[in-house]
């Protein structure tokens, strides 16, 4: 009896362990981003050379160099609003893994200068395709236009009342 509670007991240690062990490994490695370039499963970080940034793949932030420092954002500063990810290129950095791959910097900036291109690069998905009463999304498109986008919101209120039944109730 006492060995069988032993090996029951060696089992649920042996399965709490794997259970652990990938977690861990799940949470360490990110999702690219639809943008980034496809064919890396698991890298950490890419170098942007026209904008002298980083995307941390893992954390799903921007790195960038502003108001003297290195900042870690969701988002790209203001002054980038109108790169496009898409067509931009991305350095994959594969040699690289820790918290601050912008320690050689000033070799990525020297070797990837702006306006690299190196092997041709295709996103890991397809840029969003949105349909005439879909909104667009800041964030995908080099240029937005205010005008068009104001045109959409009025189809958009027209579609949804289109969809409404007796008395304009869903």
């Amino acid at each position: 009896m006492k060995t069988i509670k032993l090996a029951i007991a060696g089992l649920f240690l042996m399965i709490a362990n794997a259970t652990q062990a990938q977690v861990s490994v799940n949470v360490n490695i990110g999702t690219p981003p639809a943008w980034g370039p496809a064919g890396y499963t698991e890298m950490e970080y890419y170098y942007l050379p026209d904008i002298e940034a980083y995307y941390d793949v893992r954390a799903a932030q921007f790195i960038y160099f502003g108001r003297g420092k290195w900042v870690r954002t969701t988002y790209l500063p203001r002054q980038y609003r109108n790169y496009d990810l898409y067509s931009g290129y991305k350095v994959v950095l594969t040699d690289y893994h820790g918290r601050t791959p912008y320690t050689y910097f000033d070799r990525h900036k020297v070797k990837y200068y702006r306006g690299y291109h190196g092997a041709p690069q295709r996103p890991y998905k397809a840029r969003p395709v949105y349909g005439y009463s879909e909104r667009r999304d800041r964030r995908d498109y080099k240029h937005y236009d205010k005008k068009h986008h104001h045109k959409h919101d009025k189809h958009d209120r027209h579609d949804r009342d289109d969809h409404r039944g007796p008395g304009g109730r869903r």
